[in-house]
């Protein structure tokens, strides 16, 4: 079993930056691939970046390649999102979730969610 709880979340100006943090307690962080997820008011549920349990392989969404970065240190049970450049599209609700053998693009294009968070809010200014 597993539990994960996001972090960071806030108000920001546009072209600003934010750090979202996943932190993990529970069954062994390191076997689980673990990703980003957003949801807008009326839209539905995005998969925004994935990395896979040992952090070898990552995925990003089109829209946020080359702005944000998604790290993980399985000493700290924590995977990071680095959110750079961020314009009104990014305002959301961030969530975190984990699953095992899934690779980064599986999992973010078809999450199955097994362990996810509450989330945290994004709201980006103009």
């Amino acid at each position: 079993q597993m539990q994960v709880a996001e972090s960071g979340g806030g108000l920001v100006q546009a072209g600003g930056s934010l750090t979202l943090t996943c932190t993990a307690s529970g069954s062994r962080f390191d076997a689980y691939s673990v990703g980003w997820f957003r949801q807008a008011p009326g839209k539905k549920l995005e998969g925004v970046a994935c990395v896979v349990a040992d952090g070898s392989f990552t995925y990003y969404t089109d829209n946020v390649k080359g702005r944000f970065t998604i790290s993980r240190d399985n000493a700290k049970n924590t995977v990071v999102l680095q959110m750079n450049s961020v314009n009104g599209e990014d305002t959301a609700m961030y969530y975190c979730a984990a699953e095992r053998y899934r690779s980064a693009t599986n999992m973010c294009v078809s999450p199955f969610l097994d362990y996810a968070g509450q989330g945290t809010q994004v709201t980006v200014s103009s």
